[in-house]
């Protein structure tokens, strides 16, 4: 795989002079576009009673968003490494602080759901330019730094979400304060916009040429492809975010897995024909690539239920309100916005086994999360306990994302920075998606049977068995790294052996 991004030499690479203030925006950008997904679990009540709604109504307000941000990322990505970054960057902005005025001033449930389509349509834009733009921008030890504090801004964005929607809940009451919720995203998408058009370089746009030889010309952008992906991500995704599903629904499965034989099959066609294909599929072949989207995938399926468990269980089991319930993920936030940024300074130093303690300290901490439900049931601990032991998730958050995320992409071409940065992002997604429906469905399988601290305790235990074996996959790639016949190849990309 080559690429000529890539293939520059590093010590040729001179700094943007304004890329850390490029760096701020994309960080809110994307800190607003996560925190749509968690401010929006403790407004869910509110927007029952306010808008009537069904609990399809609600499943979908949150499931709609992710579908559509999970199923436009890598086309987005790739869009953005053709046609320049930062002007689908501020489409996607702009998209996203349009539909969250019209889920503010939604009528009716309806109204809401397709506002938040629309709203995962932006982020889905947004997202993949976000670390595309990192990789362009920044090199070496600076990278690592830059990847930290993404890794703050998603720290921050799943734990302090629930604690900002809780605190607007009570500032606005039933009918104002689920609005809230939404309209916060407003003002800081304006702003965003602004700084965005001053400071992005230009022009934002390239528009491709029409030459049908041209490596950049409209058929790189390879559309059949992303409709390939697209359906296959929709078709898997849909079964999980759709809790009502009739059995027939999980055909949409193995459609999937078709619809993906399908996609790969015509990327290599593309690739065969010395086309520009959307996803040069020759990433996979870097070590680092592939195990760290799969770490991903894996955390994400078991680490981001919990902050749903708890939430769950913290307001129905114990029967508190959703503004002590936010509070529990202060903590752990605060310390994963710390860990962040200290493992992105040592990241390029000591690599994977960053990720590898961070796995350690999360199966510490549901461990430890368990001990204390279980006291609990026998009033022989209190529930703030947690604090302290989620603490450790926070910690272990900011060790693996941020860290994981600049060592997979490492290796990764410039050429296909945005499309390989939306293939881990999706990832995240998928994992985030069906780990949330499978662990809830466990459960709620066992409360139906049993108490809250059996089922809480349940759950934490699928997630310990999901995160090992993330730690299994994290310390093997870690051991073939340190063989010494393989070379890593950071200018080009794919590993190569030393023969």
């Amino acid at each position: 795989m080559t690429s000529s991004s890539a293939s520059t030499p590093a010590q040729s690479h001179r700094p943007d002079p304004g890329r850390w203030r490029i760096l701020a925006v994309l960080l809110t950008t994307i800190f607003m576009s996560l925190i749509g997904v968690s401010i929006v679990n403790v407004a869910l009540p509110s927007i029952h009673v306010a808008l009537d709604a069904t609990q399809s109504d609600m499943q979908w307000v949150l499931s709609g968003y992710a579908l559509t941000f999970g199923v436009v990322l890598v086309a987005a990505g790739r869009a953005g490494d053709l046609m320049g970054r930062g002007g689908l960057f501020l489409i996607g902005v702009a998209l996203f602080t349009l539909a969250s005025v019209a889920a503010g001033l939604a009528p009716d449930a309806t109204w809401l759901n397709g506002a938040r389509f629309v709203q995962g349509v932006g982020s889905g834009l947004l997202n993949p330019q976000g670390l595309g733009m990192i990789q362009h921008y920044f090199r070496g030890a600076e990278r690592g730094r830059a990847f930290g504090y993404f890794g703050t801004a998603v720290g921050f964005s799943v734990a302090i979400g629930p604690a900002l929607g809780g605190l607007l809940i009570e500032l606005g009451g039933l009918e104002l304060g689920w609005r809230l919720t939404f309209l916060v995203n407003v003002p800081i998408g304006l702003v965003i916009l602004v700084l965005g058009f001053r400071w992005f370089p230009r022009p934002l746009i390239r528009w491709p040429s029409a030459s049908a030889s041209s490596a950049s010309g409209w058929r790189s952008l390879d559309p059949f492809g992303a409709l390939l992906l697209g359906l296959a991500v929709l078709a898997f995704l849909y079964p999980f975010v759709e809790s009502h599903a009739s059995p027939l629904t999980w055909l949409l499965l193995p459609l999937s897995l078709g619809l993906t034989a399908a996609w790969i099959a015509w990327e290599r066609r593309a690739t065969r024909r010395g086309l520009s294909p959307m996803v040069d599929l020759r990433i996979f072949s870097t070590a680092s690539f592939s195990n760290g989207v799969l770490i991903m995938a894996l955390y994400f399926l078991g680490m981001t239920s919990v902050w749903v468990l708890v939430a769950l269980y913290v307001q129905e089991g114990l029967g508190m309100s959703a503004l002590l319930s936010g509070l529990f993920g202060i903590p752990a936030a605060l310390l994963s916005s710390w860990a962040s940024d200290w493992a992105g300074r040592r990241v390029m130093a000591y690599g994977r086994r960053i990720v590898i303690i961070g796995l350690l300290l999360a199966l510490a901490g549901l461990v430890l999360s368990g001990v204390v439900v279980g006291l609990q049931a026998y009033d022989l601990a209190s529930a703030w306990w947690l604090l302290l032991t989620l603490s450790f998730i926070g910690v272990a958050q900011g060790l693996v994302i941020s860290p994981n995320q600049a060592l997979t992409l490492m290796d990764v071409p410039l050429d296909y920075a945005g499309s390989s940065g939306a293939i881990m992002q999706t990832g995240q997604r998928i994992g985030t998606s069906v780990g949330i429906a499978l662990i809830t469905a466990v459960v709620f399988w066992i409360l139906n049977r049993s108490s809250w601290p059996t089922a809480m305790a349940a759950g934490l235990a699928v997630i310990s068995i999901i995160v090992l074996i993330a730690l299994r996959v994290a310390i093997k790639d870690q051991r073939d790294r340190q063989r010494p016949g393989v070379i890593q190849d950071r200018s080009s990309g794919p590993a190569t052996q030393n023969t």
